[in-house]
């Protein structure tokens, strides 16, 4: 199976999709605005691909995901000691968190050169 070039660049649309669906049914609830209009977003931008709405939604999952960071920090400074829950919320919420930044800044690049 050859990957194309075209396909590649689409990888941070396509992981911050997955990373929607995931935040979705985590939320563990069938309808849930926020997620279903990232996705419907997300699946825009694929279809359309445009520059400007390429940028936005970037720029919008950046001050998100820097939001979440702070919320984050947050909760990791309520715990008193560092035990297996606070290890296990600072490993997922860093790996989840700065998997969404890195995918949101390379379509951030995608965009901002083309």
């Amino acid at each position: 199976m050859i990957i194309r070039k075209d396909n590649l660049l689409l990888l941070p649309e396509v992981y911050l999709i997955i990373a929607s669906i995931f935040y979705w049914v985590n939320t563990s609830t069938l309808f849930n605005p926020f997620a279903i209009i990232f996705i419907g977003v997300l699946l825009y931008q694929v279809i359309i691909k445009n520059k400007i709405a390429g940028l936005l939604i970037s720029s919008v999952f950046i001050l998100l995901n820097l939001y979440m960071v702070l919320a984050l920090i947050s909760e990791l400074s309520e715990f008193t000691t560092s035990n297996n829950s606070f290890i296990r919320l600072l490993v997922f919420g860093v790996l989840f968190l700065g998997l969404n930044l890195i995918a949101s800044i390379f379509m951030f690049k995608k965009h901002l050169v083309k």
